[in-house]
């Protein structure tokens, strides 16, 4: 069953008000249960956290229009809570909590693999590119890409009769390369387009990493053809491999620098040199589906008691604010030893530092870990 209207309004609205991005949207669903009550809540909480301009909600009315617009194109919001949002993409700690999307859903959950690669490719690199995404993509595996020029463009060209998911970096509604409109219509008709940015946005620099990390955590494995030293295709082989996912490349000459990223991963046996489909055909077989079981849903949206125990404390707020400020400095530690360290209700911490990050008085880091901003 799909995500009620009203849901879908409270998810879109609190993942695109101000300051909210996956990590902060997660922390608040855990600590709320659920998006509507986290919105209204975001006010006070932002003002407690010392945040100087009031926090901006994303307007009921643009949410409601931005996605009737997405209906009108034949498209929908994917909530992370819906069944249907693939279970590959939730095992990451940032996947976008809404996605866009045009086409075939049911693509997004299949088991894929990713093909990225140079803009400016050989035509020795697109044929290759497009021999390994016929290739596997006939055995039933869709094949992942950015819609890109060059190696983007030749994985979903040939991978069209079976299956492709292009995700673009800004709005669905978006086309870029505007030489890639044909491409794109047939990839709705045929395959399936993914956005998280909204509608109407332009890709601009900022987009794409964010682009690459859904390309990795859709795939189940990642492919490079020719990429540079600094690339966008490495970020999204090593955004694979910090996904626990398999990155494959197609080694190249010494003498073209569009291969120096692929080889330099093959020599640091980051990736498993591949010379034809049935290299990486016989590792997709082995891997066992992703089942959904009642444990593995994502962001459910179920109603927590955590606010509520934090709310049981408030006589204790503003003692635990200060021991909480005096404890942290621009060296990160760990949530748990502050937990300890200060002696207050973890509920009452755990509250505190969202508000505190709502205010943009902390960070955030990996590890559970926070610092305070000077």
């Amino acid at each position: 069953m799909s995500a009620s209207e009203q849901q879908q309004l409270d998810w879109l609205r609190l993942i695109r008000s101000e300051g909210i991005g996956p990590a902060t949207f997660k922390r608040l669903m855990e600590f709320y249960g659920d998006a509507g009550r986290a919105l209204k809540a975001l006010p006070d909480m932002a003002k407690r956290g010392g945040r100087k301009k009031p926090i901006t909600a994303y307007a009921e009315k643009d949410a409601a229009d931005e996605i009737k617009a997405l209906k009108k194109m034949g498209g929908e919001i994917l909530l992370q809570c819906d069944p249907r949002y693939p279970k590959h993409l939730t095992s990451c700690d940032d996947a976008p909590p809404v996605l866009s999307v045009l086409g075939d859903i049911s693509l997004l959950s299949k088991q894929g693999l990713g093909i990225v690669g140079a803009r400016n490719a050989s035509i020795a690199g697109k044929k290759i590119a497009a021999r390994f995404a016929d290739d596997i993509g006939a055995e039933g595996y869709p094949i992942i890409s950015g819609l890109a020029r060059g190696i983007d463009t030749a994985a979903h060209k040939a991978s069209l009769p079976h299956g492709t998911v292009a995700v673009v970096a800004g709005g669905i509604d978006v086309v870029y390369p505007e030489e890639n409109k044909d491409l794109y219509d047939e990839i709705i008709k045929y395959g399936a387009i993914v956005a998280e940015s909204p509608l109407g946005t332009p890709p601009d620099r900022r987009h794409f990493p964010k682009r690459n990390r859904i390309i990795a955590g859709l795939s189940h494995g990642v492919m490079v053809v020719e990429a540079a030293k600094k690339s966008g295709s490495l970020i999204t082989a090593n955004m694979a491999l910090d996904y626990g996912r398999d990155v494959y490349a197609v080694p190249g000459s010494p003498l073209d620098p569009r291969a120096a990223g692929t080889n330099s991963l093959i020599k640091q046996q980051a990736a498993q040199l591949v010379t034809s489909p049935q290299d990486i055909l016989q590792d997709l077989s082995r891997l066992s589906p992703l089942m959904e079981t009642d444990d593995d849903q994502g962001l459910k949206g179920t109603p927590l008691a955590m606010a509520d125990a934090a709310a049981h404390y408030q006589d204790k707020h503003d003692a635990c604010r200060a021991d909480i400020m005096d404890s942290l400095s621009p060296t990160p530690v760990h949530v748990d030893e502050l937990i300890r360290e200060t002696g207050h209700p973890p509920a009452l911490i755990l509250a505190i530092l969202l508000e505190l990050e709502l205010g943009e008085q902390i960070t955030r880091h990996p590890g559970n870990k926070v610092s305070l901003n000077l």
